[in-house]
C-alpha cells in the first residue's frame, strides 16, 4: 500500500474547496500576463468565456487561460475574460459572448462544449467577428473548432491505472455525463484493460444535463472517490475539473493513488495533495488556444476542426513525481501503437 505525507488534511480540505470553486476567480480585462520580455499591447482585442470554475479550477480552464496569457505576452493582445456560473440558462451565455463582441473583441474564445449552442447563435449573429471554441464542433464559416482525442490520452493513463493497481479494481469520475466526458472513460476502460484484461472498472458521474455543477464541486468529487476506495479501488482517475481536487484530497485520505485532467496537475493542484497524483492525461489546451491566436496574428486563421491528438503532442500523459518511470516504456509502446493505428481506441 502505497504511503503519502500528509500536511494538515483538514486545511487542506479547506483549501481545496476554496480553489475549485473559484471563489477568488472574477472577470478581468487587466494583463493576463506581464513582464520585461512582453511586447508593447497592439490593436487586437482578444476575450475569452470560460466554462463553470473559470481560472483557478486547475485544469481545463486554467489551461485554456495559459494559452491565452501567453498571447497576451508574445503576441501583444488585450485581453477580457469571464467565466459561467453554475446553473445559468443557455441566456446567459448567449449574453456573456455578445457583450464581448459588443466590445469590440474579436477573436471571442469560447471554454468548453457548454457553449456549444451559444457560439452558433452568436457567431451566426457576428458574422464578421471570428470565434474558437473548445471542445466541441459548430460548423460555420467564422468558427474554429478545437478538438482533442481525449480517448487516446485517457487510454495511456488507464494502462497506467492498471499496471499499478494492487487490487485489480480502478475507478473513473466524470465530472457531468455527456459525450465529451464518455470519451475520457471509454478510453481510461479501453486502455487499462489492455494493460490487464480483468481488471475492474468502477465510474460515477457527478452531474447530468442541463446541470454542469459536476466540473465545479470538489466536495461531491471527494464523496464519489472515497466511495470507490472503500469499495477496492486504489487508482481513481478524474475528467471532472474543479471537482479533482476533491478526488486526490480523497486519494490523500485513503493513501491511494489518482490520476489528474487536462494539466500535469501534479504541479498544479495543492501542494499538500500532489503526492497522491499518479499522472496526469495532458491535454494541450493551452497549445491549441496559442495555436489560434497565432493564426489570428498571421491573419490566417483556420476554421472548422483542429484536431489535437498523440501524433501532434495535443494529448498524452505526465510523468511528474517519477511514479510512472517504472512502466514508462509501456506506456510509451502503447502510445506509438496508437499513433501507427495499430492500437484504435475507442471514443464511447
Amino acid at each position: 500500500m502505497r504511503r503519502v505525507n500528509k500536511l494538515t488534511a483538514a486545511a487542506a480540505v479547506t483549501a481545496l474547496v476554496f480553489a475549485g470553486a473559484g471563489c477568488s476567480k472574477k472577470s478581468n480585462d487587466e494583463e493576463s500576463a506581464s513582464g520585461e520580455d512582453c511586447v508593447e499591447k497592439g490593436d487586437v482585442k482578444v476575450g475569452m468565456a470560460f466554462d463553470v470554475g473559470g481560472r483557478g479550477d486547475q485544469s481545463f480552464n486554467d489551461s485554456a487561460a495559459k494559452g491565452l496569457d501567453k498571447a497576451a505576452c508574445e503576441l501583444g493582445f488585450e485581453v477580457k475574460d469571464a467565466e459561467a456560473q453554475d446553473g445559468e440558462p443557455e441566456s446567459a451565455r448567449e449574453e456573456r459572448l455578445q457583450q464581448l463582441v459588443d466590445a469590440g473583441y474579436n477573436p471571442v474564445v469560447a471554454v468548453g462544449f457548454a457553449y456549444s449552442a451559444s457560439v452558433a447563435k452568436i457567431s451566426a449573429a457576428n458574422p464578421d467577428v471570428n470565434f474558437a471554441i473548445v471542445d466541441d464542433a459548430v460548423e460555420a464559416d467564422n468558427v474554429t473548432n478545437l478538438l482533442f482525442a481525449e480517448e487516446q490520452g485517457s487510454f495511456l493513463v488507464g494502462a497506467a491505472a492498471a499496471l499499478k493497481s494492487e487490487t485489480g479494481t480502478i475507478g473513473f469520475v466524470g465530472g457531468v455525463d455527456t459525450e465529451l466526458i464518455h470519451k475520457f472513460e471509454a478510453g481510461y476502460k479501453a486502455g487499462a484493460k489492455a494493460a490487464n484484461p480483468d481488471v475492474k472498472v468502477q465510474s460515477v458521474y457527478l452531474s447530468t444535463p442541463p446541470d454542469f455543477s459536476g466540473f465545479g464541486d470538489p466536495a461531491k468529487g471527494n464523496t464519489a472517490a472515497t466511495g470507490m476506495f472503500e469499495k477496492d479501488a486504489d487508482v481513481v482517475y478524474h475528467a471532472a475539473g474543479g471537482s479533482g481536487g476533491g478526488v486526490f484530497q480523497a486519494a490523500t485520505d485513503a493513501e491511494k493513488w489518482a490520476i489528474g485532467v487536462d494539466s500535469d496537475q501534479a504541479k498544479t493542484a495543492d501542494e499538500s495533495v500532489r503526492d497522491s497524483i499518479l499522472t496526469s492525461m495532458t491535454k494541450n489546451i493551452d497549445v491549441a488556444v496559442y495555436d489560434f491566436l497565432k493564426g489570428v496574428e498571421a491573419g490566417d486563421i483556420k476554421t472548422g476542426p483542429q484536431i489535437y491528438d498523440l501524433k501532434v503532442d495535443g494529448v498524452g500523459y505526465s510523468t511528474t513525481g517519477g511514479h510512472v518511470d517504472d512502466i514508462k516504456e509501456k506506456l510509451d509502446e502503447y502510445k506509438q501503437q496508437i499513433i501507427d493505428g495499430t492500437i484504435t481506441v475507442p471514443s464511447k
